[in-house]
């Protein structure tokens, strides 16, 4: 059984936001994004993560962009900061991973699917937020933990695998004492992001619904991107669709929205 103190020691190689990350996340939460973007140019490989990042086809543009101001421009500040984090988590990444069967492209275009699709849900309920829209990026961040603990734990996983028909996220939590969303919180914390994101990541597992209408709705179109997202082959493949036990009751009422929003024939 992993202790709390074993979740701790996860959580705690968790790097610090560099100075750069650092100060350019609080030129964008005063709103200073210009500022914010001279700032992130004196990272080079934080330059080179953001070209890569925003020229993926899940983009959408049309004219490959090199200009970090630009790129800056393009997002505006919401997903600006949700991308500043998704770098901090691929900071995170292993080298070689070995659980999933992922590579560095594969996973960094799960964080880029997530983000644009949590972007085109939130201006659908016209949510502007920075902290909300960030939210998406913890749960790759639990991913990478996850990865980490079921390697140091390979034998116990495969025992409880071959006698049980448990998903991921019900094993970890045997394991650990926590789940994938419980990671989440836990990654916010540390990030000193809204207390309101660890409510809403809390309640997208479906299993624990908040009793705060706004936190639960967002929590619930949460829970439906997650499950969408890793029905893809490449994430079913990688083994992280087992992550996820939708839950169809609990967010059949906004279903319909989410398939438009979407684009779902």
């Amino acid at each position: 059984m992993i202790t709390k103190q074993d979740i701790e020691l996860y959580i705690d190689k968790i790097p610090a936001t560099p100075k750069v990350l650092k100060d350019s996340l609080n030129l964008l939460n005063q709103g200073e994004l210009t500022k914010s973007a001279a700032v992130a140019q004196e990272d080079l490989a934080l330059n080179a993560y953001l070209k890569n990042l925003v020229n993926k086809p899940v983009y959408g543009l049309k004219n490959s962009v090199k200009n970090t101001p630009q790129i800056f421009t393009i997002l505006g500040i919401p997903a600006t900061q949700q991308v500043l984090y998704n770098y901090m988590i691929n900071l995170l990444s292993p080298d070689e991973w070995l659980f999933f069967k992922l590579n560095a492209s594969q996973f960094n275009n799960l964080q880029a699917e997530l983000s644009i699709n949590w972007h085109k849900i939130l201006t659908y309920l016209h949510i502007k937020d920075k902290d909300i829209e960030s939210s998406i990026a913890l749960l790759p961040a639990s991913i990478i933990i996850a990865e980490a603990i079921f390697n140091k734990h390979i034998e116990d996983v495969n025992l409880i695998r071959t006698n049980n028909n448990i998903d991921l996220n019900s094993m970890l939590k045997r394991l650990s004492g926590v789940d994938l969303f419980d990671l989440s919180k836990q990654i916010s914390t540390r990030w000193d992001i809204s207390p309101i994101v660890g409510q809403i990541i809390k309640s997208a597992s479906g299993i624990e619904p908040s009793q705060d209408r706004e936190v639960n709705t967002l929590a619930k179109w949460m829970h439906l991107l997650l499950f969408y997202t890793l029905s893809r082959e490449t994430f079913v493949n990688a083994g992280l669709n087992d992550f996820i036990d939708f839950k169809i009751d609990y967010v059949l009422d906004i279903y319909d929205q989410f398939a438009i929003v979407m684009e779902i024939s």
